[in-house]
């Protein structure tokens, strides 16, 4: 059975682990919560399969806290290209948490003007830094209940609009943050596939 597992980060209340919950079916739990340090949800999707068969694919969800913590005694700053970001309580989690990750979901607040400088520096943690394809990246501007479904232009820096970027509304259009879920599975099934195959063609030439 093939295997991915892929990491949910982004800013603090950005509505992550609600999200996380409603894609993987795993919880009716719809209270924002901060995340302490991770949770890993473990899943399948009967739309997502690793071949022509049918053969299920099992997934892996880290849902990654992400409280900053300016006055915590770590003063170590990381920096993307661009933004100077505060520090994170659980910086010091990320090697572990990024190890044989497949993918990674970025979310943040579609509402809350700060996340989108803070994504950036999710985006150079967890992706550039880890050498990570932008096809295995996905970007999610979450609409908390109430907020409205406003999917006007995002001011989002360079690196980032090259993203698949998705927008996500649990009260008006469950539906539609679903559909692209499962796209955005689909996609890492077929390129986790493609790399096993290659490296089983390279031990055998």
């Amino acid at each position: 059975m093939l295997k991915a597992k892929i990491l949910f980060v982004g800013p603090c209340e950005s509505g992550k682990t609600v999200l996380a919950n409603f894609l993987t079916e795993s919880s009716d739990i719809t209270e924002y919560n901060p995340t302490q340090g991770v949770r890993i949800l473990e899943f399948e999707n009967p739309h997502v399969t690793s071949d022509d068969k049918g053969t299920a694919c099992e997934f892996e969800l880290w849902d990654c806290g992400g409280d900053p913590n300016p006055t915590g005694r770590n003063q170590k700053h990381l920096t993307s290209a661009l933004n100077p970001v505060l520090p994170c309580r659980f910086e010091s989690c990320w090697p572990a948490l990024t190890k044989d990750s497949h993918g990674v979901v970025i979310v943040f607040n579609a509402d809350t003007p700060s996340h989108l400088k803070e994504i950036d520096m999710w985006y150079s943690c967890f992706v550039q830094q880890q050498l990570l394809q932008d096809t295995r990246c996905l970007l999610i501007a979450h609409h908390k209940p109430g907020s409205g479904s406003d999917k006007g232009n995002l001011s989002l820096s360079p690196p980032l609009n090259k993203l698949k970027l998705v927008h996500s509304n649990l009260e008006d259009d469950p539906e539609e943050i679903r559909v692209e879920f499962i796209k955005y599975l689909k996609s890492i099934v077929n390129s986790v596939s493609e790399s096993r195959d290659r490296e089983e063609m390279s031990i055998i030439t």
